[in-house]
């Protein structure tokens, strides 16, 4: 945090201050909301959680240099300043959502039902080429996670690149109100969330909450491919940027089935899926006032969704000023992160940790980079979470996507995983199909069977610990 007194702070949460007048004056270093982390001068926000609250180690971050501490309860022996409010949850959001708007820094926010973390790296990595950027780390893409990165944004940070993830209606209107995005990214509206979101039409009506806190000349950068953002026509009175898979000019604006495509201004053309090395692709940018520019990239994270990621990063660049010479060294230079697409070579076997989180559109896509594996494949699957009233189905369609793929054999477990195994025991017959009862089960089947040569992936929704198979496979 940068020039936050702890009277601004008050003042921006919505709280009273207590403590010595000389401090009221005194600037927080940062903020917390957990005690271990505390450094000297940094400002702690307790939170209660399911099984603790946090307000019990106030007296503790006090000793560890803590400024000062938000309380939802007055402090009879503070042994440093406090602020009193009604709730430290809602305090830590308006502060984020003031302390970003005193920030003379560019957003940009990135949502959709796949890909967010990708297209965040993507991105990142392409505007570092020549900013100073700050990125969303792990999973910080809540409620609570979005205003403590927002706390991270210094003086020398030129851009924020911040991911926003929501479950509910509601919950983006929150965050993107915390962000104030200068350019907001929604990569697709895929089947995820389906349990409280219902249909994609409310996943999109839940995802486009975000353009309601655009800044005034903020613009929307969204998949032009994708059947439910390609009617999007205006965004605050302004076009959004579309980008996508596109031939040459004269194609784009064709029907395709009921749809008539809204014109990309940034497309991809010679796709070439590079096994699990990386795909290469040739970029276009449309220019109104002269020809395009082009050029060729080789994207080092296999799949053609990551296509999709470099082109959103493209489109994003070319909105901030850069040049196709730096779009091209940041694509390039983009690396994977764990438990997505993280490529492990371990006893001669190539493990795909991509375990963080599925749906069936992100489960498909990983199916096919699978595919382009050498040695045997190998899918190791689990439950996917979220799907509401056609779990099931969903499940059913991800393993009739095996048909043709290639896939040697299948392990899988989970409730759900019965109809996926199902499936592709039916539509994929030459796949050996291990359905197994517990992970523990499937651990042992699953080490008994695979062998050097092997390239092994391992998908399924966070709550099903599968990051933890990685782990042993990977003798980590």
């Amino acid at each position: 945090m940068e020039q936050m007194t702890l009277e601004r702070i008050a003042a921006a949460c919505g709280g009273v201050y207590y403590g010595a007048e000389a401090d009221r004056q005194k600037t927080a270093a940062g903020a917390v909301i957990d005690s271990r982390l505390v450094e000297k001068g940094d400002l702690f926000i307790p939170v209660k959680g399911e099984r603790v609250d946090g307000h019990k180690f106030i007296p503790d971050v006090f000793d560890k240099g803590a400024l000062a501490v938000l309380s939802e309860h007055r402090l009879s022996d503070a042994k440093g300043p406090y602020i009193l409010l009604d709730s430290t949850l809602d305090a830590m959001k308006r502060l984020a959502e003031y302390y970003r708007k005193s920030l003379d820094i560019k957003v940009v926010g990135i949502t959709g039902s796949v890909g967010k973390t990708s297209t965040k790296e993507m991105i990142a990595s392409v505007l570092s080429q020549r900013y100073r950027v700050l990125k969303t780390e792990g999973n910080f893409n809540n409620e609570i996670g979005l205003p403590l990165t927002i706390f991270r944004i210094k003086k020398e940070h030129q851009i924020a690149v911040l991911e926003m993830g929501i479950s509910e209606f509601g919950e983006m209107h929150r965050l993107a109100r915390m962000a104030n995005p200068d350019v907001c990214v929604i990569t697709n509206i895929g089947l995820c969330h389906l349990e409280n979101l219902g249909t994609r039409d409310g996943i999109l009506k839940a995802k486009t909450e975000s353009f309601a806190h655009l800044t005034p000349d903020g613009i929307a950068v969204l998949n032009g491919d994708d059947d439910k953002l390609c009617d999007i026509r205006m965004v605050n009175g302004r076009p959004p940027v579309f980008y996508g898979l596109g031939g040459e000019p004269g194609q784009v604006g064709l029907q395709e089935g009921a749809k008539t495509l809204a014109p990309r201004q940034v497309y991809a053309t010679d796709v070439e899926a590079l096994g699990l090395s990386g795909t290469r692709a040739v970029i276009h940018v449309r220019n109104p006032q002269g020809p395009e520019t082009v050029f060729p990239v080789e994207i080092p994270i296999a799949g053609e969704h990551n296509v999709y990621n470099a082109l959103a990063a493209a489109a994003v660049a070319v909105k901030l000023g850069l040049s196709a010479e730096e779009i091209k060294r940041g694509i390039e230079a983009v690396q994977t992160i764990g438990g997505r697409s993280n490529q492990i070579e371990k006893n001669g076997m190539i493990i795909i940790d991509d375990c963080y989180n599925a749906n069936p559109v992100s489960m498909k896509a990983s199916l096919d980079v699978l595919a382009e594996a050498p040695g045997r494949k190998v899918a190791v699957l689990g439950d996917m979470g979220e799907l509401g009233e056609n779990a099931r189905q969903l499940h059913a369609m991800v393993g009739e996507h095996f048909a043709g793929k290639g896939i040697d054999a299948l392990f899988c477990t989970g409730e759900l995983s019965g109809e996926l195994a199902a499936a592709v025991a039916k539509s994929s017959p030459q796949t050996e199909v291990f359905y197994l009862e517990s992970r523990q089960e499937l651990f042992d089947k699953l080490c008994a069977y695979v062998k050097s040569g092997d390239t092994v992936l391992v998908k399924a929704s966070h709550f099903m610990g599968f990051g933890e198979l990685v782990k042993r496979l990977s003798g980590n």
